[in-house]
């Protein structure tokens, strides 16, 4: 076992701080990664404010952070995937049982074995739960270490494994290629990656949202027209025309409106998360044959196929590089959306708290 640097919430109600954590030293297939850059996603402050309540109640202290980059730093004696030196990322999940037969399926985000970045019981006794990315280091299963493309910019690959995968994975799940028509509803952390990989597959991209303020950066992401939602002649312009709608608002809103816009067997995915009831007609579906899911993030095989992707086609989030001095500030600006469209926390500057 070993020490090292972290920022971390001691309370509900404390702001985040520095504080001295222990990691384990590796284990035979182990990775020690030095951090260098780590995404702050807005689940973060969910859990730094223990706001899941009694279905994940927050333990404390926690140091957030599940969208990490950085440089491979030892490796136990079985690794064969990576080595001292290499570029590398974590997301959301470091453990799980490869036993479980959602992870046979590379589907180990649902895994009831998996283990979260931070905020999970750490089977290994290290602390009373897994230490996350605002830290100088973690030290993870080789298995939930993925390889970054070398092209790729450091900052904005961080939110990838999060925010990217999350975006990702239903689109290729619902089969997005080149000639089909894709909406994205909002453009924030997880919509202006829908807009970046839906152009790339090849799509013709329409953003929705409700800002006419936004039109401009939509365009500047990939998007190639942007609809007002709250002009019903826009919307209706577009009616029964999509393939495929990734809706990416967490904000209460008329999911009917979006559906009656899909082409027969079209599907709508959520992947905003409202904690308000969502009310959909019937009919909305049946006319049409339409469909309506939801979607997680990726397993590790399709956040690595991800990242694989954003290297040929040069796809990073669109970050502004912070100070990990800065959380908490941060932090207040992204519940009021002040941000475009990721803050990615450059870990050097932990050496200075």
């Amino acid at each position: 076992m070993y020490i090292t640097k972290a920022y971390a919430a001691t309370s509900a109600a404390s702001p985040l701080a520095p504080l001295s954590i222990p990691r384990r030293d590796p284990y035979a297939n182990d990775v020690k990664i030095e951090i260098l850059f780590c995404g702050v996603c807005h689940s973060d402050i969910h859990h730094v404010r223990d706001e899941f309540g009694s279905a994940m109640p927050t333990v404390y202290p926690i140091v957030p952070g599940h969208e990490i980059v950085g440089r491979v730093a030892a490796v136990g004696p079985g690794v064969t995937r990576h080595k001292v030196g290499d570029i590398v990322a974590v997301g959301c999940l470091v453990d799980a049982d490869p036993t479980c037969p959602h992870c046979k399926a590379n589907r180990e985000q649902y895994s009831p074995t998996k283990v979260l970045t931070y905020n999970s019981p750490d089977k290994h006794g290290t602390a009373s739960a897994t230490y996350g990315g605002y830290s100088e280091s973690i030290v993870v299963d080789e298995h939930f270490v993925l390889r970054v493309p070398e092209n790729l910019d450091l900052a904005g690959v961080a939110p990838l494994v999060c925010a990217g995968i999350t975006s990702y994975s239903p689109i290729r799940r619902w089969g997005v290629k080149a000639g089909q028509k894709v909406g994205i509803v909002g453009l924030g952390g997880l919509g202006h990656m829908g807009v970046k990989f839906a152009r790339a597959l090849g799509a013709h991209v329409v953003l929705f949202t409700t800002s006419p303020s936004k039109k401009e950066d939509a365009l500047r992401v990939g998007a190639h027209e942007v609809v007002v939602s709250r002009n019903p002649e826009e919307m209706q312009a577009h009616v029964d025309s999509f393939d495929f709608i990734l809706d990416t608002v967490s904000a209460p809103h008329d999911l009917n409106a979006y559906l009656s816009l899909l082409h027969p067997e079209g599907n709508l995915t959520l992947v905003g998360a409202s904690v308000d009831k969502i009310d959909v007609s019937a009919y909305s579906l049946i006319w049409g044959s339409r469909s309506l899911s939801g979607s997680l993030i990726g397993g590790i095989a399709e956040t690595q196929e991800m990242l694989d992707f954003c290297g040929k086609h040069n796809i990073t989030s669109d970050v502004e590089v912070i100070a990990v001095q800065d959380i908490n500030n941060a932090y207040v600006r992204l519940e009021k959306g002040d941000v475009k469209y990721r803050f990615s926390i450059d870990m050097a500057t932990l050496k200075h708290a």
